[in-house]
C-alpha cells in the first residue's frame, strides 16, 4: 500500500493532528505493526498517557476513503493515532503480515454491510420525502412571525436614516439576531449580526463610517427584497398546505440547509464529473464566527466552474475536518448542485484523485470565456439581482497584463480590458495584483486567468481580482 504526504494531510481534521501524528512516528511511539496479506488493513498498538496502549486500525479497502479506528477517546477524526500510523507506513516501516483481528473482522462485516446498503438506496429511484404536516405549519407560521418582526425593524433603520447607526446599540441588532434564531430563520438572523458589526465599526472608528454605511446598506437592501419575497413564498406554501423543498434560492436565503437526498430527489446532481481545483482561500466570518474554506473548481468537461465551501465554527475547530488546497485531477461519481443564486455550490461525498495528463493541461485554458466581453455580460445580468452576489468567478484569456494609467489591466486577445484590482472584502491575507511582479518570467501565450470580477463601489466599475493564472503547463496559484 503507497500513499503519500499531501493524501495523509487532506485526511486530516487539521494541521496540528497531522503534526501530532508525524511527530508520534517520529518518536517511535507504535508498537507491533501488522498487516493483512492483501494489504486492505493496517494496524498497531500507539502508546499512550495511560499505562495501556491504544489500538489503532486503518482500513484501506476503500483506497481514496480510509476507514480509520482508535481505541483513544478523542473527537477528531481521523485521530492523531491513526495519521501517525498513515505517516508509519509513509516511512515504509515493516509491517509484519497477521490475520485479520476478530474484532476488527467484525466491524468491517459491519461496516460492509452499511455500504451495501447505501449503494442500493442510491442505485433505487428516489422516495418521496415523508413530510410531517403540523410540524412544518407550525414552522412556517413561525418563520411568518419572524419575518413580520425582522422587517419592522429593516423598516425603521432604512426610515431613521443609515446616519443613525453612528448612535444607535450594537446589543440591539445583535439581540434581534438572536431572537430571530427562534424562528428558523437564520438567513435574516445573520443579516442583522452583520448590522451589528457595522454598528461597532463605526462606535469604534468614526472614519469607517462610509464603508460601514456600505456594507450595512447593501445588506439592509438584500435583506429587505429577501424578506419581501419570502413572506410570499411561505404564506403561498402556508395557504396551499405544500411542505416540500422547492429548488428556490428563498430556502437557503432563510437559512434551510440542503442536505445531499434533498438534492438528489431535485435531479440536481450529474454523474462522473472531472474537476480541477484553480484556488483555495480561508476566511474568518465574524457574524456566524465561523471559518470559511472555499476551493474553486474547474469542470474540465463543461468549463463550468463551482465552489465548495467547508465551514467550521470557531469554538469547534479541533473536531470539523479541515480542507485544503488540491493539485491533483478529482474524480467523482456523483456530483452535487446547490440551487442558489450566483456561483452555484456544488459538493460530493466519494471522490479519487490522479494527476493530470500533459494533454489536460494544455486543455485547461480553452475553457476559459470567449473574452472579457462575454464575462462581464454574464455579471451584469447577475448583479441585476438584488439577492445574488455582487460577484461571479470566471476565466478569462490573457492577451496581455500590463500597466495603464497607474492601473494594472487585463487585456485579452480582442482588445478587450478590465482593471486588476483586490477586493477590499479580502483583506490583506488576500491581495494578489502585487504578486503578479513576482511570477517566473512572461506569461505563456494561450493562457487564461481565474479570478472573481467584482463591482467596486469606490469608483462604480467592475474589476477583475485574479487568484491564479491558468497556462498550457499547469496553474499558478497567486493566493493559498
Amino acid at each position: 500500500m503507497e500513499i503519500t504526504e499531501q493524501f495523509i494531510l487532506l485526511q486530516a481534521p487539521n494541521g496540528t493532528a497531522a503534526e501530532n501524528g508525524r511527530k508520534l512516528s517520529k518518536k517511535g511511539s507504535f508498537s507491533a505493526l501488522r498487516r493483512t496479506e492483501d494489504d486492505t488493513l493496517y494496524w498497531a498498538e500507539c502508546a499512550g498517557s495511560g499505562k495501556n496502549p491504544y489500538h489503532v486500525s486503518i482500513d484501506w479497502t476503500d483506497k481514496d476513503a480510509p476507514v480509520c479506528r482508535c481505541s483513544c477517546p478523542s473527537r477528531q477524526f481521523p485521530c492523531k493515532h491513526a495519521l501517525g500510523l498513515m505517516f508509519e507506513m509513509l516511512a515504509g516501516k515493516p509491517f509484519e503480515i497477521a490475520e485479520i483481528p476478530a474484532d476488527i473482522a467484525e466491524k468491517r462485516a459491519k461496516q460492509e454491510a452499511r455500504a451495501a446498503k447505501k449503494q442500493a438506496e442510491a442505485a433505487a429511484p428516489p422516495k418521496p420525502k415523508k413530510t410531517n404536516a403540523a410540524a412544518q405549519k407550525k414552522k412556517l407560521t413561525k418563520q411568518l412571525e419572524g419575518l413580520d418582526m425582522a422587517d419592522r425593524m429593516a423598516a425603521e433603520l432604512l426610515t431613521g436614516g443609515l446616519g443613525a447607526l453612528a448612535g444607535a446599540s450594537a446589543q440591539t441588532y445583535d439581540k434581534l439576531a438572536k431572537d430571530l434564531g427562534g424562528y428558523y430563520l437564520t438567513g435574516p438572523q445573520t443579516a442583522f449580526s452583520r448590522i451589528a458589526l457595522a454598528v461597532r465599526q463605526v462606535q469604534k472608528d468614526p472614519n469607517q463610517a462610509p464603508a460601514a454605511y456600505g456594507e450595512a446598506l447593501r445588506v439592509l437592501i438584500a435583506l429587505r427584497f429577501t424578506l419581501k419575497k419570502a413572506r410570499t413564498f411561505l404564506q403561498q406554501k402556508l395557504d396551499a398546505g405544500d411542505f416540500s423543498v422547492e429548488d428556490n434560492s428563498l430556502f437557503e436565503a432563510l437559512g434551510g440547509v440542503w442536505r445531499l437526498e434533498d438534492l438528489r430527489s431535485l435531479g440536481a446532481y450529474r454523474e462522473n464529473a472531472r474537476l480541477i481545483q484553480l484556488s483555495f482561500d480561508v476566511s474568518f466570518d465574524e457574524a456566524k464566527k465561523e471559518y470559511v474554506e472555499r476551493g474553486w473548481w474547474l469542470d474540465i468537461d463543461n468549463g463550468t466552474i463551482g465552489q465548495t465551501l467547508n465551514l467550521r465554527p470557531a469554538k469547534a475547530l479541533k473536531y470539523v475536518k479541515g480542507d485544503d488546497s488540491r493539485f491533483d485531477l478529482t474524480e467523482i461519481p456523483a456530483l452535487y448542485t446547490y440551487p442558489s443564486e450566483g456561483d452555484h455550490r456544488i459538493r460530493w461525498e466519494e471522490f479519487s484523485t490522479r494527476p493530470l495528463t500533459d494533454q489536460e493541461k494544455a486543455a485547461l485554458p480553452g475553457l476559459a470565456q470567449p473574452d472579457l466581453a462575454a464575462a462581464v455580460k454574464l455579471v451584469k445580468n447577475q448583479i441585476k439581482n438584488t439577492l445574488a452576489p455582487k460577484f461571479m468567478a470566471s476565466l478569462v484569456p490573457i492577451g496581455q497584463i500590463g500597466a495603464v494609467d497607474g492601473q494594472i489591466v487585463l487585456e485579452d486577445p480582442k482588445g478587450g480590458r478590465i482593471v486588476l484590482r483586490d477586493r477590499p472584502e479580502d483583506g490583506e491575507d488576500h491581495a494578489a495584483v502585487s504578486r503578479l511582479s513576482l511570477l517566473p518570467g512572461p506569461i505563456p501565450a494561450g493562457s487564461a486567468l481565474f479570478g472573481l470580477i467584482f463591482y467596486d463601489n469606490s469608483d462604480h466599475s467592475l474589476c477583475l481580482h485574479p487568484y491564479s493564472i491558468v497556462t498550457p503547463a499547469g496553474i499558478l496559484r497567486l493566493q493559498y
